[in-house]
Parts: C-alpha cells; structure tokens; sequence
C-alpha cells in the first residue's frame, strides 16, 4: 500500500504498484471482494471527492485501476491452485493429472533412448477392498499413503488415482517385487491394528503394463479412476 501511495502522490502510472497490491494481498489470503475494496478506500482518499468522512465505493474506481489490481491478484491465486492441485489435500498423494505428466517425461526420455517404456518402469495399482465410501474408507487411504511414501521414498511417483485406489510409477529393479510384499504387509498391519478399519482390510497390489505410448496411458489411467 506505500508502493501505491507514493506513486499517486508522485504522480506516476499504477498499473504496476496495483498489480503488486493484488498480489500482495492475494499472497496474505485476503479475497479479490476484500482486495478492491481496499483499492476504493484508497482511490476515495487519493481523489479527494469527500468531506472527511470517507465512502469506499468499488463502482467508483476506474477499470483501468480496478484490472491492474485485479490481474495481479489473479495471477498469485493462479500459481497457488496450480501448487494445490498437484497434491491430494486428504493424503498427500500427487494427483492423477501429476502422474500424467511423470508418465510423459518417461515416455519421451524412452523414446529418445530407443526403449519401451514398459523396459524400465512398472506402474503398480494399490487399493482396498472396501465396501463403501465414508470415514472408514477415507481414514484407511491416508493410512495408506503414510505406507506407500516409507515403502517407496527412493524418487518414485506415489499418486492417488480414485477414492480407495493409489498407484506408483516405478523403475524396474530385483528388489522391486520385495518392495511392493514389504508395503502390503505394512499397510496390513496398519489396518488390523485399527478396529475401526476392519471393513478395509484387504489390500490388493498389481503391476498394470505400461502401454506402447502415452496416450494409451492416459487410458488406462482413465480406466483405473472408474474401476470398483
């Protein structure tokens, strides 16, 4: 707000300082209603069109003023869904559309060495037989996310990919068969030492076959989402 100040007292243009108050107040948590309405207190002062007793009025401000403050503001709320949308907010998990793109760099860095992407990467499904959705179901997928991050911590993709199904992009290894029984067996004595879960006990894992390409991969990611 002193940026903005002494850019109307000096006379300068404030696109740029109201750009960096949307952004300012955007990055404080404050509401693009809450934002503008800052902006028309200080458009009501700067304008002087009042006799001590100050109306903020948004309708006010000229657009040109209102744009700047507002794109600014936009463009911080941009960038911060962006970061949101890469987790799950229940699990921690990447999302689905993280793991679409993890599968295109590995398709491309396949391509260009000459390779099948299924050569070198597994994707492997985790999920629990459950027999619905609610707080059981919900409580045993984060359970199960704190499993898959321990069991697979050396630069894997873990990602949630439907409500009680996860899935992890993998490279190939001797170990990786030990790897996947020592998760189940964690996530199983997870669940059994929970009474609560008792409905989510079985957990089943199994390797998908990467497809030819990518865009077959985008399908079957597809299917995993609707599969019960």
């Amino acid at each position: 707000m002193d940026v903005v100040c002494a850019a109307v007292v000096a006379d300068h243009d404030l696109a740029a300082p109201l750009a960096e108050l949307g952004a300012a107040r955007a990055e404080a948590g404050v509401g693009l209603a809450g934002t503008l309405q800052d902006l028309a207190a200080l458009h009501a002062v700067a304008s002087g069109a009042h006799d001590g007793l100050v109306s903020a009025d948004p309708d006010a401000v000229p657009t040109p003023l209102v744009r700047a403050t507002a794109l600014g503001w936009a463009d911080v709320i941009a960038r911060l869904s962006v970061g949101r949308e890469v987790e799950d907010p229940l699990t921690g998990l990447t999302t689905a559309g993280y793991l679409r793109t993890r599968l295109h760099e590995v398709y491309r860095a396949a391509q260009a060495e000459g390779r099948s992407a299924g050569e070198d990467y597994a994707l492997l499904t985790i999920s629990l037989e459950s027999p619905a959705d609610g707080y059981p179901r919900m409580m045993a997928m984060v359970l199960l996310a704190d499993v898959l991050r321990t069991a697979f911590d050396a630069g894997e993709t873990v990602s949630l990919v439907r409500s009680a199904t996860a899935a992890v992009l993998a490279r190939r290894t001797p170990q990786l068969s030990a790897r996947c029984l020592h998760a189940r067996c964690m996530i199983e004595h997870r669940l059994a030492a929970d009474p609560a879960l008792h409905a989510c006990r079985r957990v089943r894992i199994q390797q998908e076959p990467l497809p030819a390409d990518h865009d077959a991969a985008c399908d079957l990611l597809a299917s995993l989402r609707t599969r019960e």
